[in-house]
C-alpha cells in the first residue's frame, strides 16, 4: 500500500480560511459506507439522520493558545515559541524558531514581561525543553498572549478565539482543535439529547504531529505520534448500552476514533488513560466504531488513511472527487462528513 494511492488534487481556493457565521450551517456529505452512495445534506440536518438510541462520542480536549512570541533577553530580534506538551509544572516541551537562537541556559521574553522562560534542553528531535516563569496563574497569562495555533495552510488570522473551540472543550491541552466538534452548538446538541440521542465523551489532547506528512512509500513503515487521552468509565458504559440496544456508536472527529479503537483493539473497552500511537489504515478492522463524523482531510496524510479504513478507499477517493466538483470546503474550518 503506498502513501501515493491516497492523493487527490485539491484546487487551493477550496481549502476554507475562515469558519462560517454559523457553526452548524456548513455542509455535509454523507457517505455510505457499505455501498459508497452520497447524499448532500447540512450539519444541521444531523437532527434527520441521527437515530434515538445512536451514541455521539466526542473528544473535549480544549486548545491552549499554544503560539508565543516574544524575544531573547538582551536582544531584539523575534523568538516564536509553540507549546507541544507539558512535562512537569511550568516545564514544556516547545518547538522553537529560530531554534539555533534557543539553547540551554537561554532566557526569553514575552508579552512584556508578563511571561519568562528559560531553555533546559535540546531534544534529539530539535524540539526545547523550557521552564516557564510568570507572575500570575500560567494558564491566564496564556490566554491574555498566546495565539491560537491554526494549521499552516490557514493564513488568515482568526478573529475570535473560541471558533477554533468546540462548544463542549473542557480539558486544556491540545495543540490543534479536534475540527470535526467544530460544527456543533449547543442548540443542536440540546435538540440531539432531546430526540433520544445519547452523547459522551472522551480527552485526547491533539499534537502537532496530526498535522506532519507521510514521508515513507510504503504506508506501514510511517511511524505515528503519539497523543495523550483519557477514556471515562461514564463513556465505557454508555458504549456498552448504546450496543445493547441496537444503536450505532458513531465518533465525532478521527481523535475520537483513535481513543476508542486505541482502547478497543487490547481487548473489552474499559476505562484508561495513556498515549496512543495506533495507525489506522486500510484492512484495519474497527472494534468500537459504527459510523465517524468528520472533516475532509489533506492528502496523502494519515487521516483519510483512517477514513479509507472505514469506508473503502475507492469509496473515499470518490467521495473527495464528488466533494471537490460540487465546492465543498476543506479541512480545518472546512465542510464535513459523516461516514455511516
Amino acid at each position: 500500500m503506498k502513501t501515493s494511492d491516497f492523493w487527490y488534487d485539491l484546487p487551493p481556493e477550496l481549502i476554507a480560511q475562515t469558519p462560517l457565521a454559523q457553526r452548524d450551517h456548513s455542509r455535509l456529505m454523507c457517505l455510505d459506507k457499505a455501498t459508497g452512495a452520497i447524499e448532500h445534506r447540512h450539519f444541521y440536518d444531523l437532527l434527520e439522520l441521527l437515530r434515538p438510541g445512536d451514541l455521539l462520542v466526542m473528544n473535549n480536549s480544549r486548545v491552549l493558545p499554544a503560539r508565543l512570541y516574544g524575544h531573547k533577553e538582551g536582544h531584539t530580534g523575534r523568538m516564536e515559541f509553540l507549546l507541544l506538551e507539558q512535562k512537569e509544572q511550568m516545564v514544556w516541551e516547545i518547538l522553537a524558531k529560530p531554534g539555533r537562537k534557543a539553547q540551554p541556559g537561554d532566557r526569553f521574553v514575552f508579552g512584556d514581561g508578563l511571561l519568562r522562560a528559560e531553555v533546559l534542553r535540546v531534544e534529539e528531535d530539535g524540539n526545547r525543553v523550557v521552564r516557564f516563569s510568570c507572575d500570575g496563574e500560567f494558564y491566564e497569562t496564556l490566554d491574555q498572549i498566546g495565539q491560537m495555533p491554526l494549521p499552516p495552510y490557514i493564513t488568515q488570522k482568526l478573529e475570535d478565539k473560541e471558533r477554533y473551540q468546540t462548544v463542549y472543550s473542557k480539558d486544556l491541552g491540545s495543540a490543534a482543535a479536534p475540527t470535526a466538534g467544530l460544527h456543533f452548538t449547543k442548540e443542536l446538541l440540546a435538540k440531539l439529547a432531546e430526540k433520544g440521542v445519547e452523547l459522551a465523551y472522551v480527552t485526547l489532547h491533539v499534537g502537532l504531529g496530526t498535522f506532519r506528512p507521510v514521508k515513507v512509500d510504503d504506508v506501514t513503515q510511517h511511524k505515528m505520534h503519539s497523543e495523550h487521552y483519557f477514556l471515562p468509565q461514564e463513556t465505557v458504559d454508555k458504549i456498552a448500552a448504546a450496543k445493547a440496544r441496537g444503536g450505532r456508536v458513531i465518533a465525532v472527529g478521527t481523535t475520537s476514533c483513535r481513543t476508542l479503537e486505541a482502547v478497543g483493539s487490547q481487548g473489552p473497552l474499559r476505562a484508561c488513560e495513556g498515549y496512543t500511537d495506533i495507525f489506522i489504515y486500510p484492512g484495519y478492522q474497527f472494534q468500537v466504531l459504527d459510523g465517524l463524523i468528520t472533516n475532509f482531510h489533506l492528502p496523502e496524510s494519515t487521516l483519510i488513511m483512517l477514513v479509507s479504513a472505514l469506508a473503502g478507499k475507492e469509496n473515499i477517493l470518490h467521495a473527495y472527487q464528488v466533494a471537490v466538483e460540487e465546492r465543498y470546503r476543506f479541512f480545518s474550518f472546512g465542510d464535513a462528513m459523516f461516514i455511516h
